[in-house]
């Protein structure tokens, strides 16, 4: 079955639009990450948060007004056009809804019950449905009028690159014609000062596989995409998954999983490593991630295959992190650059030389031909793993 993705919008800390997004990207630019106590109070962080003014949400959707939402909405704005051909072409009950994400709303809990803390009122335009994890993809479903299926996969860090498998296999059962699919999270507290009990913050930039890394940049983002079987310039040719629960927080240092994940994509797409152009790696720039994911690409690539993380500039974007790494290979197959200006690994580290090598993209690096395949990777806690493969038809 022959699948594509027909579109793409995206918000992250280093571009509200796919063009802004890959051309800082490619520049190197770190200028997203800002150290900040918004949600951390007293102890300041470095976060990558989307800039800029978000669409308001309709007042009869109350229910579902928070950032998150607020960031779908933004998103979906992106690639509007598209979405409304597939309904007209399809029917509202044959396209479906599957996002991911890890906060949803939280952060407005957040601060409805730091109000109920200092002896005031929950704010009335307070609702459960607003962090609620399912409250994403039930806001696109209800503004859009569909009637197919609409849910979230929450699987930590993996939980977007997740929602990609779940939407193929709604096309694959006949249950939909298209679907929307992406993921979204947003800035809050809980996450913040969760990471930093676990002691996996950096205290400055993250350095993704750098000899210094200390751990991440958390961020927020959101990316949509379009997946249905009308012919698009961009293909969803492989998806591999795995769970290795090797430990609740830490990767397996064998990365037995993460091998069979990458191998797993590979085969789906009835594709060679060395056919593969370019690998978003997961990348999260704390130790033992960048150590056990260098051990799983070279396995599976050798040191021949271009290969960076982009959370140097995006930071970590949570259950988000992996439709916005997809977003950005999208981006890379759809620039049409006859050279294949990459995405550099930008850690203002020296790599770590005890780690096996790998082809890490320089600033200002090129394939020398347009990039064709492209592979994202994405880990998540209890050893949730996904890797996709897209290409350019």
């Amino acid at each position: 079955m022959k699948l594509y993705l027909n579109d793409m919008g995206v918000l992250s800390a280093v571009g509200n639009t796919g063009h802004a997004l890959l051309s800082r990207l490619q520049a190197g630019d770190r200028s997203g990450l800002v150290r900040t106590e918004t949600y951390s109070p007293g102890q300041p962080v470095y976060v990558g948060a989307v800039q800029g003014e978000l669409p308001e949400i309709d007042k009869k959707y109350g229910v579902y007004a928070c950032r998150n939402n607020q960031l779908l909405l933004a998103a979906l704005g992106q690639i509007q056009p598209t979405v409304s051909r597939m309904l007209k072409k399809q029917g509202a009950g044959r396209v479906g809804v599957v996002i991911g994400t890890s906060t949803s709303g939280v952060r407005n809990t957040e601060l409805a019950l730091a109000e109920v803390a200092a002896g005031r009122e929950k704010p009335a335009q307070f609702h459960y449905k607003q962090q609620q994890l399912a409250g994403g993809a039930d806001f696109l479903a209800h503004i859009l009028g569909l009637k197919g299926p609409a849910y979230a996969v929450s699987t930590a860090c993996s939980s977007s690159g997740r929602a990609f498998a779940s939407a193929r296999r709604l096309i694959a059962l006949g249950l939909c014609d298209a679907v929307i699919v992406g993921g979204a999270d947003s800035l809050c507290q809980f996450t913040v000062n969760g990471f930093a009990a676990l002691e996996s913050l950096s205290a400055g930039l993250c350095k993704p596989f750098g000899m210094h890394r200390d751990g991440i940049n958390l961020a927020e983002a959101a990316s949509l995409f379009v997946l249905s079987k009308e012919e698009g310039s961009v293909a969803l040719k492989g998806i591999g998954a795995s769970s290795d629960a090797y430990h609740f927080s830490a990767p397996d240092p064998s990365a037995c999983a993460v091998i069979g994940a990458m191998e797993m994509a590979l085969a789906d797409a009835q594709m060679r490593p060395e056919e593969i152009d370019y690998i978003n790696l997961h990348g999260t720039a704390t130790p033992l991630n960048d150590a056990m994911e260098s051990v799983a690409a070279a396995n599976v690539f050798g040191n021949k295959v271009a290969a960076s993380s982009t959370k140097g500039m995006t930071g970590h974007a949570l259950g988000a992190a992996a439709a916005l790494e997809l977003g950005i290979c999208w981006q890379l197959l759809a620039q049409n650059d006859r050279q294949g200006l990459l995405v550099p690994n930008i850690n203002g580290d020296e790599l770590d030389g005890a780690l096996p090598a790998l082809n890490y993209v320089n600033l200002g690096q090129t394939l020398g031909r347009p990039i064709n395949h492209c592979q994202s990777n994405s880990f998540a806690f209890g050893g949730n793993n996904i890797s996709i493969i897209i290409s350019r038809t």
